[in-house]
């Protein structure tokens, strides 16, 4: 998405997303039965700091330290032609075994589905998972690819003259998400 974007509202305060990192949390330990056998890899860039949250709430529910790793999904995306000439690449961190693990991805936002569909072909070059769940802070709807999230902390609709903006402190210095509308909504997809 190209083009100039304002603020339009704020949606999510600190507060707000932690409650939403808590009942992440607690709905991942209730799919699963509890911790066991669930690792965590964040999609980088945003989603590995709300991943190391989860696992830190799992840790305080349930006692348990659930592994997380880290995974850039770069040069598996179908459209990085389009995204950025020099694109930016990160470290891929997954310091355990996937084979038979149920793996949660985390990220901060779904679109259209692209992003996931590249995590999953990069955790299967690490492995054959057992079970493969999603769970992200914003679902912002208009998919292109039939994705859907197991585990949401906020489902806010959008059109295509709108993106979302997660921030983080590790990034960003604040944990916020805000709504951004396009300047020259004439240029609306």
């Amino acid at each position: 998405m190209t083009g100039e974007f304002r603020e339009k509202a704020n949606l999510l305060d600190e507060a707000a997303m932690d409650r939403a990192i808590t009942r992440l949390s607690h709905e991942i330990l209730e799919k699963n039965n509890g911790a066991e056998n669930v690792v965590l890899v964040g999609i980088r860039r945003r989603g590995y700091p709300l991943a190391l949250r989860i696992a830190g709430k799992i840790k305080t529910i349930e006692g348990v330290d659930v592994p997380v790793g880290a995974m850039d999904i770069t040069f598996y995306r179908d459209d990085l032609s389009k995204k950025n000439d020099q694109p930016v690449v990160s470290e891929t961190d997954v310091p355990f075994d996937v084979n038979g693990k149920t793996v949660v991805l985390v990220d901060d936002v779904i679109f259209t589905g692209r992003t996931v569909r590249a995590a999953i072909d990069g955790l299967f070059d690490l492995g054959r998972p057992g079970a493969v769940r999603l769970a992200v802070m914003i679902d912002r709807g208009l998919r292109e690819l039939p994705f859907r999230p197991d585990f949401v902390g906020k489902n806010i609709p959008t059109s295509h003259a709108e993106m979302i903006r997660v921030r983080v402190k590790e990034y960003d210095g604040e944990d916020s998400v805000a709504i951004l509308q396009r300047v020259n909504e004439g240029n609306d997809q």
